[in-house]
């Protein structure tokens, strides 16, 4: 049974009159040739294959296809350590409560609106980032030398600052540390820089391969970007000492090496958000020009909000107005202007002294919590007299252990003890908890006595 539509009849709907006009207006001037060769267009689907068949299927990314490979996995015991988020003692997500009551000010706030923020964000939060990071009493501050942009995370951050310094810097080459986050070679490589690495890890100790990490430095063609770890090292969780980390400034400065710190544990680490920031401190109080990507997913707890900032300090307050104009042009076509509600969370935090003494006091329990699973793991492997020097666990600090263990036994614990990590041994400290502790003991006893 067909239907036929007539603008002309009396007794036709409105909705029939209007497919009626459309389908005259479609094929006004057309013989059914040129129609058929609008519809048989190569994306229409009609010649039945599709533009994008040759595609083949992208692998899981390294990290994440960890939490998918869990998911799957029907096990009572499984155990994900594979993704740094923090979770409870009772394995569950944390919201901390000082973001609760934040938003619930914004909620109760009935002049709040949802417009479009500027495209460097929201400048409250801007100001508040770039104090919490560089201190309040800060000269580069107080000059008016730091232009800070709110951006999407620490990533975010991160692709924005590498962007700028492909477009505007000198030097177009990037040294990481070896090993490094997964994520970074990818974000400098997209935004037009040339990743190289440095030396870092130790295999050996399970340490800080320093005069490695100087002789590589020192290697490098003056000008050279380095990205450093602020503190809590992913994936190793092992930072350089206080005097170290002047050495690392002295030559850095000696070189005119442009550093460009990744700080996405401030507060997370030792559980105090000074000692945490002292590297970059250090740096930015020597009048010397530097990078900050700020991350608040992990202190803040605001993982899927994707707050984070960017902060340039430069050498006078023209430049840094400058370097904003054009961090700008970088942000405005990428984007075009970050969300306002993680922002506002924590620029609600961070200006009432309430709730920021409040926050800190939320962080620090994090960060003990944290060091507490490092103690519990190494005294449970102590006691079953694992074959091996396990003391990196507790020397190690922040939220990621770098275990020692090879692609084989990571490959067997999750075989046999349906435990989850990344294939290079890395595991996530805060997915730990008391009674999840003997079971990844007891797995790494196993591929530490056994040939895997």
């Amino acid at each position: 049974m067909t239907t036929e539509f007539s603008s002309s009849s009396s007794s036709s709907s409105p909705s029939d009159r209007r497919i009626g006009a459309l389908l005259r207006h479609l094929t006004a001037g057309s013989d059914s040739d040129n129609l058929s060769s609008v519809y048989a267009s190569p994306t229409s689907g009609a010649t039945g294959g599709s533009v994008f068949a040759h595609l083949v299927q992208a692998p899981e990314d390294p990290i994440l296809g960890v939490t998918v490979a869990y998911n799957k996995d029907p096990s009572p015991v499984k155990l994900n350590l594979g993704v740094g988020a923090y979770r409870t003692e009772e394995g569950k997500p944390l919201v901390l409560n000082v973001v609760r009551k934040a938003e619930q000010q914004l909620i109760n706030d009935r002049t709040r609106i949802k417009e479009y923020l500027p495209i460097v964000g929201l400048v409250e939060f801007n100001k508040l980032s770039a104090k919490l990071i560089l201190g309040a009493d800060s000269p580069a501050i107080r000059e008016n030398r730091v232009t800070t942009v709110e951006c999407l995370s620490g990533t975010g951050s991160l692709r924005v600052g590498g962007e700028f310094l492909a477009k505007h810097y000198h030097q177009k080459t990037i040294y990481i540390t070896q090993p490094t986050w997964g994520n970074h070679p990818k974000i400098f490589t997209l935004a037009g820089l040339t990743v190289k690495t440095y030396r870092y890890y130790d295999p050996s100790t399970r340490g800080l391969n320093f005069q490695g990490l100087l002789e590589d430095l020192g290697a490098a063609p003056p000008g050279s970007i380095v990205l450093l770890h602020a503190c809590a090292h992913n994936p190793t969780g092992v930072d350089p000492t206080i005097q170290q980390w002047e050495q690392i400034r002295q030559l850095m400065r000696s070189k005119g090496l442009m550093p460009f710190f990744d700080s996405a544990y401030q507060g997370f680490a030792s559980g105090s958000l000074d000692t945490d920031a002292k590297p970059i401190r250090m740096f930015v109080a020597d009048g010397g020009e530097c990078l900050v990507a700020q991350s608040y997913a992990k202190n803040m707890g605001l993982y899927g909000e994707r707050v984070g900032a960017l902060s340039i300090v430069c050498k006078s307050s023209d430049v840094a107005g400058r370097v904003e104009s054009q961090l700008k042009l970088v942000i405005r076509p990428m984007y075009s202007s970050p969300p306002i509600h993680g922002a506002s969370i924590v620029a609600v935090i961070l200006r009432d002294r309430n709730l920021f003494n409040e926050w800190t006091l939320e962080l620090k329990a994090m960060a003990d919590r944290i060091i507490s699973m490092r103690k519990q793991l190494f005294e449970a492997l102590r006691t079953r007299g694992t074959p091996g020097d396990w003391s990196h666990i507790i020397k190690q600090i922040g939220m990621f252990t770098f275990t020692g263990l090879n692609p084989a036994q990571v490959s067997y614990m999750t075989k046999e003890y349906h435990i989850y990590m990344t294939s290079d041994g890395r595991i996530s400290m805060a997915g730990l908890s008391s009674k999840t502790v003997p079971h990844l003991a007891d797995a790494i006893h196993a591929v530490a006595t056994k040939t895997v």
